[in-house]
């Protein structure tokens, strides 16, 4: 005997109400971007999706250049979206707004707002990671507050869903 169509219909919301959830605890993650400091790759407003497994599958760990969301080290409650530039072993410096990874200059074409930042030498502790905003002279970054614990790694954000002029993955 079929079930009646209230049943069918209960059954059905609350199997995609867990499957939502699934998905947003474990799979991928909608986030909105509050603030200019990663202009111009990603905008006020801008919306992407964070692939929240990326980083906990072997060999997936954070890799230099990504854009990643993580919880911000000083308020654990707010999450931040920056640029991975050292990982752990690492040492990191600026030059007149240049950075520096193990002595070598780094290319970062997607830089376009520089400034003339000086930092210090330092080496990226284990288990760390040390994020840096597009937008330098307008960014809150590790140039601030330090390292970002690899446990407060959310994931790396790979996909801009809107505004729809401007759909399509992050480089």
């Amino acid at each position: 005997m079929p079930k009646p169509w209230w049943r069918e219909t209960i059954e059905t919301v609350l199997w995609a109400v867990v499957l939502a959830l699934i998905l947003r605890t474990f799979v991928v993650q909608a986030f909105w971007i509050p603030s200019g400091s990663m202009i111009p790759t990603l905008e006020i407003g801008d919306r992407v999706l964070v692939l929240k497994f990326w980083y906990h599958l072997p060999n997936n760990g954070p890799e230099r250049g990504d854009i990643a969301v993580f919880k911000y080290p000083v308020d654990p409650r707010r999450d931040f979206v920056k640029r991975v530039i050292g990982l752990p072993g690492d040492t990191v410096e600026m030059r007149n707004g240049t950075v520096f990874v193990n002595g070598t200059e780094v290319f970062e074409p997607y830089v376009k707002n520089t400034d003339s930042y000086n930092m210090a030498p330092v080496k990226v502790p284990d288990g760390h990671y040390f994020c840096l905003g597009d937008n330098r002279p307008n960014s809150q970054d590790g140039r601030f507050w330090g390292f970002v614990p690899e446990n407060f790694l959310r994931g790396p954000a790979v996909f801009r869903y809107w505004p729809l002029s401007r759909i399509g993955t992050l480089e």
